[in-house]
């Protein structure tokens, strides 16, 4: 008889502690960007007595395992990313970050830990599956393109046969209910663009600006009318979220300087309002600047795409999650997030989902808690088995409807 619910959460909970156990090596260890050799070898000592095919990148240090079911079948791709952010902890944790400077503060150490608990249940359910498991683990996720890197080297095409066909992620988050898991269809997150304007003036003494020609209010009228721009030229119901993070002019208080340079992010939820909303950066900026006599240089940097789930495939993850948690936990969520995702790449290549898994720590108000990469933020390590279990059920489920 299959594996039911019930009995795969029961046995992801047996195997707990080494779950936590890889969740808290992975966590002292932080490393950032797309070579992460420390993390890379706990990982490949994680999946050491698993009987999988491991690879590892070329251009990156990913790793791709790949477990066969006892039949031929589809291939089915379960997503961990595992790097961490530039942040230094303060959390006072017993494990916590041993490098200064460096801390998992958006719970990729979770991901990664409940990626192998879930290669744990289903090597030990290999006669269960019709096809094939690849556990996708990859770095870079944190703006460094990780998943591009390991589509571009044949992720999709490990099993020749048996392109993947479907794919599946978890992101936990601290500011969710501990154990619930939310997904929708369409839009789950946001496409994120970097841009950077410099506003050439021309420099002289602040006594006398009618000899100069002054790039600062030119840049604070900038900024007043991109805000405006977003407002009233961007439909509600097609959003976009453009942020100005970063103003530097001037270096003393009687000083006109020669130029003002200012940078942010676009946040759209389409590829249209996304292209709209980068031209319409540029034309309000420089034609602001023209206005003043002064050029505008502009330059624009494309992140992420929108992270997409397939509406069958969220609807799996959400009875899947009822199957396994209960009706509580299983959240459809109203809305997307304006954060982007790099998974956006393997979605945009095959039809999968991503979901949140709130990891709220006990006694801490989930409106209030410190949040994704906050140098403080806590995950609760309870519902890392359930995580676990997901996975396997979303990669036990699209095996069986093949067989």
């Amino acid at each position: 008889m299959p594996t039911s619910a019930q009995e795969l959460l029961s046995a992801a909970y047996d195997d707990a502690d080494r779950t936590i156990d890889l969740r808290r090596r992975l966590h002292r260890c932080p490393e950032i960007g797309l070579h992460l050799p420390r993390t890379q070898e706990l990982v490949l000592e994680a999946f050491a007595d698993l009987p999988v095919q491991l690879t590892t990148g070329t251009s990156t240090s990913s790793v791709v395992a790949v477990l066969h079911g006892s039949r031929p079948g589809p291939t089915y791709l379960l997503r961990g990313d595992m790097d961490a952010l530039p942040v230094h902890e303060d959390t006072g944790l017993p494990f916590a970050s041993e490098h200064p400077g460096a801390m998992h503060a958006c719970g990729h150490d979770t991901h990664v830990a409940m990626l192998l608990g879930a290669a744990r249940l289903l090597a030990a359910r290999r006669d269960e599956l019709a096809g094939q498991v690849v556990f996708m683990v990859q770095p870079g996720e944190e703006g460094f393109h990780g998943a591009r890197y390991m589509l571009e080297e044949g992720l999709l095409d490990v099993v020749p046969e048996a392109p993947v066909s479907g794919a599946f992620a978890l992101h936990v988050g601290s500011t969710l209910p501990s154990g619930s898991v939310h997904v929708r269809p369409g839009p789950m997150m946001a496409a994120a663009d970097q841009w950077a304007m410099t506003v050439q003036g021309r420099g002289g003494h602040a006594s006398d600006p009618a000899a100069a020609a002054d790039p600062i209010p030119v840049a604070a009228e900038i900024v007043l009318a991109l805000q405006s721009m977003v407002t009233r030229r961007v439909d509600v119901f097609d959003p976009a979220v453009v942020t100005v993070a970063h103003l530097a002019a001037g270096s003393t208080n009687n000083v006109i300087p020669d130029t003002a340079f200012l940078e942010g992010t676009i946040r759209t939820l389409s590829a249209e309002r996304r292209a709209d909303v980068v031209a319409a950066v540029r034309r309000v900026a420089t034609h602001i600047g023209a206005a003043h006599g002064l050029e505008v240089a502009f330059e624009h940097e494309q992140g992420y795409p929108v992270t997409v789930n397939d509406p069958a495939a969220a609807a799996a993850v959400l009875a899947e999650t009822r199957e396994l948690l209960g009706e509580r936990a299983s959240v459809l969520s109203s809305a997307p997030l304006m954060g982007a995702e790099d998974f956006s790449y393997v979605l945009e290549a095959v039809p999968g989902a991503m979901a949140w898994l709130g990891a709220c720590p006990p006694g801490l108000d989930p409106a209030t808690a410190p949040a994704n990469h906050s140098n403080l933020v806590v995950f609760d390590e309870e519902p890392l088995p359930a995580g676990a279990a997901l996975y396997a059920r979303m990669a036990m489920r699209a095996l069986a409807a093949s067989g």
